[in-house]
């Protein structure tokens, strides 16, 4: 019994990883999907949504899978869209009351905390000496690779911005705690591509209102779908499917792989400079991570 859930550990940060390494090309394909088409950035998440989603189900159709038929699996299912565009919309609200470094801070930085706090509170999992420092070493790196927001921002926008990363951050711990729990006869290759394609289509009237047509290109199109394939598809899938084998804590601080990942491709493709304070948050990041996914993955943790 303990090798089986040694080896599906193993399997879902396997899993958690490339979920991160995918989900950290959306920064450098949003820049340039952003660039390309001239979108505004939540027209640009409605089409990553969008693509993602009908990809997957086109892979369901193409592989003649059975739709769910149970109303849990469907309720899950709505449950996760929705999240995922309030998730989204907040985010990206977020970015444009105040910047993209606060939104990213709040989000991603409070996740994990909102994670282990709602965890403690519950029962699932009790907060010890070692995850708190983790966390706390985990969320330092990110506020110094990240940065601190920019001074120009009024204080109002700031404080707007935040509440909206805050309300993101909540969106996607919720997520992260309900999947973490799997609903029988549910795959999670049919929960994101009919979840996110929902989210994609409860984004679209807010997108909408900043245009949502752009001039086609054959860079604007392939930037299109491999930002829905990679970033989304992948991303996504990969992050319900490790979440089911080690848990929502672990699974909230590996999420913070994104940034990490998402700094490295823009310094080594868009030219963008790493300071030495950014190396010193990719580093003690780094060594959160490494120390997370070394620790042993309890069943009732799962």
């Amino acid at each position: 019994m303990s090798t089986a859930i040694s080896t599906a550990s193993r399997f879902g940060l396997v899993c958690l990883v490339g979920a991160g390494l995918s989900a950290g090309t959306g920064g450098l394909l949003g820049i340039m999907l952003l660039r390309a088409t001239g979108l505004s950035p939540v027209s640009v998440a409605a089409c990553r949504l969008a693509v993602g989603g009908l990809l997957l189900i086109a892979l369901l159709t193409v592989t003649r899978r059975p739709l769910p038929r149970d109303t849990s699996a469907w309720r899950r299912i709505g449950v996760v869209a929705v999240l995922v565009a309030i998730i989204q919309a907040s985010y990206f609200g977020s970015v444009a009351a105040s910047s993209v470094s606060l939104a990213t801070l709040v989000t991603l930085g409070m996740s994990p905390v909102v994670v282990s706090l709602l965890e403690h509170l519950t029962g699932r999992r009790f907060l010890d000496r070692r995850r708190v420092a983790t966390i706390g070493i985990a969320v330092f790196g990110v506020i110094l690779l990240v940065g601190a927001p920019a001074d120009d921002a009024a204080s109002g926008g700031i404080f707007a911005g935040a509440a909206m990363a805050l309300v993101s951050a909540c969106a996607f711990a919720t997520l992260t705690l309900i999947s973490a729990r799997p609903v029988p006869g549910l795959d999670v290759i049919t929960t994101t591509g009919f979840a996110v394609t929902g989210g994609a289509v409860l984004l679209t009237p807010l997108a909408a209102i900043s245009g949502l047509t752009f001039h086609p290109t054959p860079r604007s199109v392939v930037l299109v779908i491999v930002f829905g394939l990679i970033s989304t598809a992948v991303a996504y899938t990969l992050y319900l499917r490790g979440l089911s084998e080690v848990g929502a804590g672990t699974a909230a601080v590996l999420a913070l792989l994104e940034p990490l990942t998402s700094t490295i491709l823009a310094a080594a493709i868009l030219g963008e400079r790493l300071t030495p304070t950014g190396l010193v948050g990719a580093a003690l990041l780094t060594a959160a991570l490494v120390h997370t996914s070394l620790q042993p993955v309890r069943s009732s943790d799962r």
